[in-house]
């Protein structure tokens, strides 16, 4: 008896260790996740300097997440996007007109749209938003249109693609 209390002791300590890991690295992401709105929020309302601050802080949130934690096939999606979001948000943020901020974001985008999918971190629903004149997605907290690769002069362009829903 005293061995199976033991046993299931050790096996209640090891699920609670496993799931405040998975909550705090869930908590990072979608961390990093609001901090992806902030530069499309930027972009889609034509405040270029505003994106290259608010991209030099996803930079920041990318390197936050507690990865070690993720299953092997997640980690190395993550480790692939992680790069990726990290080095186009370095051009972002060293991108001389908005229109070049807006080509580096398309490689954000894309890369932040496949993590959501592939890892399902997110706490909230996430809208992937499609414009046919740029050619590109980005994701978006809301379901309204607001296009961060035309700002102004289209800021409602494109449609709803796809729906994640929170997890």
């Amino acid at each position: 008896m005293k061995k199976i209390m033991i046993i299931l002791a050790i096996i209640a300590i090891a699920t609670t260790k496993l799931t405040f890991a998975q909550t705090k690295t869930d908590a990072a992401f979608n961390q990093l996740l609001r901090a992806y709105y902030d530069v499309k929020n930027a972009l889609a309302t034509d405040k270029k300097d505003l994106a290259a601050e608010t991209a030099k802080a996803l930079s920041i949130k990318v390197d936050a997440i507690p990865h070690k934690n993720l299953p092997a096939a997640q980690h190395t999606i993550w480790m692939e996007q992680a790069k990726t979001i990290k080095a186009k948000a370095t051009e972002l943020v060293g991108a001389k007109d908005i229109k070049a901020q807006r080509k580096s974001f398309e490689g954000i985008s894309y890369a932040m749209i496949k993590t959501v999918r592939k890892i399902k971190f997110n706490d909230a629903t996430v809208y992937v938003q499609h414009c046919p004149m740029a050619k590109a997605s980005w994701l978006n907290e809301k379901e309204n249109i607001e296009n961060p690769y035309y700002g102004s002069m289209m800021f409602d362009c494109g449609d709803v693609s796809e729906t994640i829903k929170s997890k």
